[in-house]
């Protein structure tokens, strides 16, 4: 278990590592769709969250600097949409870029993606890093340990998923992944916080991280395989319309057929039911602030659009 078998770092032989310049990257993360900052330190919460950077740092083309990035902080998690869906090409799909200094001290996260924006699916990964010691706040992991946790390489450089990976899920296209989400681990090998790869195993990456931009650091989500033919659905798709967005107390939802309309909190936890005669004005003011997907299902097809409540 200990010898080192996975890829290793940037710039070396048999690095799996994607270079923000690289020209096989065609597309950025566009869309915060969903935050939850974490602590400083899990076991501290008196300590406060982290508050380094803004959400719409993680959108857009990785700078590959320590500053321009959104601090998770331990357990904290973020969510970004994409302009097009990404699709299980060729090789691997997308790459997540951390903002470590150097190649050996890496701030690690899950990853986990979704068509709908509800049913979210976990990357299989390993974490083989020693945990008979805790790694202190700045000390070392051999990349060479991990596979398939976000942060693996240093900043300017991404690590890779291919959705190859999660081809058994269900409840997933993997042709239309709209939706990529990214958790921090939280490296303590205490078991009351501690974060495990899919094979039981205890994540030990440096903690306590207990400053303002603690935990992993996002500087961006590349975009290597995406679905080109997601212009003929965004055309169909037009005939389903709600209005205004954002929205308060009511909302017009507009479609050229009757329909069945599905309002759908972001977690999966509230959905009301509709069934429309194109143009209607619905009341809204029942739903809490946040993030809804309004799904139009007519004739056997169905079309999603996101709705903004704030009351």
């Amino acid at each position: 278990m200990a010898q080192a078998q996975y890829a290793p770092a940037a710039n070396q032989v048999g690095t799996t590592a994607i270079s923000k310049d690289s020209t096989i990257i065609i597309n950025w993360a566009t869309e915060v769709i969903e935050t939850n900052i974490g602590l400083m330190d899990i076991a501290n919460s008196s300590g406060g969250n982290v508050n380094f950077g803004f959400p719409a740092d993680a959108l857009g083309v990785a700078e590959g600097s320590s500053t321009e990035i959104f601090s998770l902080g331990d357990n904290g998690f973020i969510t970004l949409g994409f302009e097009n869906p990404i699709k299980n090409g060729i090789g691997n799909d997308f790459a997540v870029f951390e903002n470590s200094f150097s190649d050996d001290f890496l701030e690690l996260a899950h990853v986990e993606v979704s068509t709908d924006g509800i049913r979210f699916v976990r990357f299989p990964s390993v974490s083989l890093t020693p945990t008979n010691t805790q790694t202190s706040s700045f000390g070392n992991t051999d990349p060479t340990k991990l596979y398939n946790l976000a942060g693996k390489y240093r900043q300017g450089f991404g690590t890779p998923f291919d959705l190859e990976d999660i081809t058994d899920s269900t409840d997933i296209n993997l042709d239309s992944i709209n939706y990529v989400r990214v958790i921090d681990v939280v490296g303590t090998l205490n078991t009351n916080f501690c974060s495990y790869d899919s094979q039981g195993h205890k994540i030990n990456d440096p903690y306590p991280t207990a400053f303002a931009s603690g935990g992993f650091d996002l500087d961006g989500i590349a975009v290597l395989n995406e679905n080109k033919f997601v212009g003929i659905n965004e055309i169909e798709s037009n005939s389903y319309q709600i209005y205004p967005n954002p929205s308060n107390e009511t909302v017009n939802i507009y479609t050229k057929t009757n329909c069945e309309v599905d309002i759908i909190s972001i977690n999966g936890q509230f959905t009301q039911h509709y069934s429309l005669l194109k143009n209607e004005e619905v009341q809204i003011n029942y739903l809490k602030n946040g993030l809804y997907l309004v799904y139009f299902t007519t004739n056997k097809k169905t079309f999603i659009k996101k709705l903004i409540v704030n009351q």
